[in-house]
């Protein structure tokens, strides 16, 4: 019996710490997540194809494609159907994936400062600077908060949002073939791309 309650006692110590941890900041979880990516891309030996594969796995973990997804399509996606929801968020998934993995490969750097973050109920951004060799590129990331979880929405490289790009670029394409239009033209966006990266990527 004692040691029951020796082995409760502990159990209710653990759940109290853990409920009194503070919850990582929106500057710590892109921290860690930042850290992670360059991790990747410093570790030798590496290939390019596990290479991308390892980041493409963080940026699954850390960004709200659904969200983002929302944001880019606006009043479109009110009107699209629940399968169309579904298709879009997953294309478009891929094409942002895609998209920010090659531009943060780009500029591999040694060092990256955090220059601090604004919070605002549930949304937070936080920006960074990429000291490279050659330039420094500044960075910030856009952040909701989804259930004590800071995740990305939008990610800004050298004042260049991943999102905006393609707002008005697929409000075009829904007013001219619908969603079926928009659907086939990131059907091909993608195809495209792995078509030009695929050997790299490990993608067929």
């Amino acid at each position: 019996m004692t040691s029951l309650i020796r082995t409760w006692t502990l159990c209710l110590l653990l759940a109290s710490a853990v409920a009194g941890a503070a919850a990582p900041t929106p500057t710590e979880t892109v921290h860690v997540a930042v850290d992670r990516v360059f991790d990747v891309l410093r570790q030798p030996g590496l290939s390019q194809a596990q290479r991308w594969s390892d980041i493409g796995a963080i940026i699954n973990e850390r960004f709200d494609f659904r969200s983002m997804s929302q944001s880019v399509l606006a009043t479109s996606w009110k009107e699209a159907s629940t399968e169309e929801k579904r298709q879009f968020v997953e294309y478009f998934s891929q094409f942002l994936e895609d998209t920010y993995r090659n531009r943060i490969e780009a500029i591999t750097s040694s060092r990256v400062e955090y220059l601090g973050e604004q919070v605002r109920n549930d949304r937070a951004t936080v920006d960074t600077l990429v000291i490279t060799p050659e330039r420094r590129v500044p960075i910030t990331y856009r952040l909701k908060n989804n259930e004590g979880q800071w995740m990305a929405y939008d990610v800004v490289i050298d004042g260049d949002s991943l999102v905006n790009n393609y707002r008005d670029t697929f409000s075009a394409i829904v007013k001219a073939g619908g969603m079926d239009g928009l659907l086939t033209d990131l059907e091909g966006r993608i195809a495209n791309y792995k078509q030009k990266h695929g050997a790299a990527t490990g993608q067929n």
